[in-house]
């Protein structure tokens, strides 16, 4: 009796805590302003005023950055990890991987990157460099790139970013379309990409490599000047360069011109003010739960993307410490890590994350391909642990045993200590988002939003645990549906309106460079002076507020039976079948049947061909027509049990024995397909598997 008393306050404190975390899971996050069903949707409490600035006053890049570090001086700002030692190894096949064993972590406080940042930007200027003059940055995440974007802030120097995994043809467009003198770039960049276009690139007379000591440069055109980093912060430091004035930059300056991917064609140019990167950031934060300067994030991801650059710099501003990495060396089971060397993120610890859902579904297959490798007893009582887990969150209740007992070692896969993830640069998938959040015991917050408008867009509330949702509109934009006719999509749909997603705001940006006619026709202001994007994506709102990705106008395909396919759907479903590593859908519409080109996940096949005793190199796997019948009818089951229509699931299938990497110019650096180059690589295939061209 003693002991059912000393228990029930207990009892009772856990089920008000639920009960709170259920009130705050299905409490309204947004309505509309109009009371139109279609929106324009405002986050709650943002209803009357979007939010420009996180903290008064401070309305430019230059500014916040200013102002963090006089708040966190002595703090750690930019970590890097040192290189102990380098190897080559020499695999089975003959090839060879270059190995590295990493030291700690070494760190730049922000009153560090703040003087560093300034005598760069400083150098730039005696080199001829000028406000408002665009200079471009071509070069992989590191931390110099975080210090040269700040120097280029802070002296007005308008930012042209280019992915680093971009072809020549995209690379010299973007820097002769801008016009820039001069280039910031990577030793290995250098050698590698940037010197074989530079003869197509006339305008470009100095390169400034931000590896503080290279050994030798490569032939380049005459009339060129090339730099090292410390060389241009060294005659940065000088007393008559520091102390120049210059001109500091106001909210409607460019801050950024950022290429897009490419994945529809030749990049575009999209220029962002400080004002829309201060709003987009500011919007994003208010959706990070509780971001201060105790957490740390880890950064792999392009920063030449918006979702990484906006990701990092809504950190900068509450003063979190930012350790570097790369998709090379993240993990112990990375590329390059040495075997027994600890990877990244394992060294780092990080509390926030960003990802794309490539590498989540990477990760939910590697732990589903564990568990296939265990007894029945251990899946059985995994299985179990996972469904109470899911049914415990579902009524707001924490499950901390669980938690510790059994899904610590899956959270250690992430460094054991991450409290938010946040996902975006693509659509993902219910499963993938559905284990993430019982497996990772944090939540994982799915984002929408483009580089049109600054990155920001929707984010899920920390305490929904829906999946398949965006999340309400951020406090700093609105978004509203607008009819699309040709896809059957309305405002006025039951029970949840449906339409193109418009997005509004401060966030939004100033257009794209040069083009006008493109700005025009995505683009354009309504009667009130609200700037809107159209972007080209279809959502529904939920009773909630809350947004819902359905499809994409460039996604959809008519067949001649009149059914429309979701090349995107068919793709998020099908990923998540064991045997597939990556999946391309393509479709005609004039012909009656879906196709598909496979990346195996080559474990999985090996297994498969173990099974059925098929002989072979991977690649002559690959092309054994037993192998790809089998893999149709797998897929084909995975499709069903997903419930797709039979019109939406291939009829042929090509198994791909090749990865899909940004540097072979076939998907993006988020990992998008790149359609257009996908065709163009497999039209020989594309005709045979339609019975030829049409």
């Amino acid at each position: 009796m003693d002991i059912s008393i000393q228990r029930l306050p207990m009892v009772n404190r856990l089920s008000d805590k639920a009960a709170r975390n259920m009130e705050r899971a299905y409490r309204l996050k947004a309505r509309t302003v109009t009371g139109h069903p279609s929106g324009p949707f405002r986050a709650i409490g943002s209803e009357n005023d979007l939010m420009t600035v996180q903290r008064s006053g401070i309305d430019t890049l230059a500014k916040m950055f200013k102002n963090v570090t006089t708040r966190y001086s002595l703090r750690h700002c930019l970590g890097t990890r040192q290189v102990l030692s380098e190897e080559e190894e020499f695999q089975s096949n003959g090839r060879t991987l270059q190995k590295v064993v990493l030291g700690i972590y070494r760190w730049m406080s922000y009153k560090d990157v703040y003087h560093a940042a300034r005598c760069f930007g400083s150098g730039l200027a005696a080199l001829g460099q000028r406000p408002q003059c665009n200079i471009a940055i071509f070069c992989e995440t590191k931390a110099e790139w975080m210090v040269a974007a700040q120097a280029c802030f802070m002296y007005n120097f308008p930012l042209v970013t280019l992915y680093a995994t971009l072809g020549p043809t995209a690379i010299a467009h973007g820097l002769n379309e801008t016009e820039v003198t001069h280039v910031i770039t990577s030793k290995d960049l250098l050698h590698s990409r940037l010197k074989h276009i530079l003869c197509d690139v006339p305008n470009i007379q100095c390169v400034i490599v931000l590896d503080s000591k290279p050994t030798s440069w490569p032939d380049i055109p005459r009339g060129i000047t090339i730099h090292n980093m410390d060389a241009v912060k060294e005659l940065g430091s000088k007393p008559e360069n520091l102390t120049c004035d210059h001109r500091q930059p106001g909210p409607s300056d460019i801050a950024a011109i950022m290429y897009t991917s490419g994945s529809t064609g030749i990049p575009k140019g999209v220029m962002i003010s400080h004002g829309n990167i201060i709003a987009g950031i500011s919007g994003m934060s208010e959706r990070i739960p509780n971001i201060n300067e105790k957490d740390t994030y880890i950064a792999y991801l392009p920063l030449a993307h918006v979702f990484e650059f906006s990701a990092e710099l809504s950190c900068l501003a509450h003063g979190c410490r930012i350790g570097y990495s790369s998709l090379q060396t993240l993990s112990d089971q990375s590329a390059k890590i040495k075997k027994g060397s600890r990877g990244d993120i394992n060294v780092l610890r990080p509390t926030l994350m960003a990802v794309v859902p490539e590498i989540l579904d990477r990760l939910f297959k590697n732990v589903v391909t564990k568990l296939a490798d265990m007894n029945k007893v251990q899946r059985t009582i995994f299985q179990m642990t996972y469904n109470y887990k899911l049914r415990k969150m579902a009524k707001g209740y924490n499950t901390r045993i669980c938690d510790n007992l059994l899904f610590r070692r899956v959270r250690a896969l992430l460094g054991g200590k991450t409290r938010f993830l946040l996902c975006g640069g693509a659509p993902l998938s219910l499963a993938t988002q559905r284990f993430m959040n019982v497996c990772m015991c944090c939540p994982v917050g799915q984002g929408y939003g483009l580089v049109e408008t600054s990155g920001a867009g929707a984010i899920t509330d920390v305490f929904d645990v829906s999946s398949g949702r965006v999340g309400a509109p951020l406090a700093c934009c609105e978004i509203k549906l607008r009819d699309w006719c040709e896809g059957c999509f309305f405002g006025t749909d039951r029970p949840h309106p449906r339409g193109e997603i418009l997005i509004g705001g401060p966030n939004i940006t100033m257009g794209y460079y040069k083009n006008e006619a493109k700005t025009q026709e995505d683009y354009f202001v309504d009667e009130s002076g609200q700037r809107w994007f159209c972007t080209g994506d279809i959502g529904e709102f939920q009773s909630d507020g809350c947004l819902r990705i359905i499809d994409r106008k460039k996604d959809l395909v008519k067949l001649p039976s009149g059914d429309y396919v979701s090349l995107g759907k068919v793709e998020a479903v099908l990923k998540n079948c064991p045997l597939v590593g990556n999946i391309w859908i393509y479709a005609k519409s004039e012909q009656s049947y879906v196709i598909g080109f496979i990346v195996p996940s080559r474990n999985a096949l090996l297994a498969m061909v173990e099974q059925m005793q098929v002989r072979g190199t991977f690649e002559e796997v690959c092309k054994n027509l037993l192998i790809e019948k089998e893999v149709l009818r797998v897929i084909t089951e995975a499709g069903l049990a997903a419930q797709l229509e039979r019109f939406e699931i291939p009829r042929k299938i090509r198994l791909c024995p090749n990865a899909w990497t940004p540097q072979s110019g076939l998907v993006t650096d988020a990992c998008k397909v790149k359609r257009m180059e996908l065709k163009n690589h497999y039209q020989e295939e594309i005709d045979k598997m339609y019975g030829g061209k049409k």
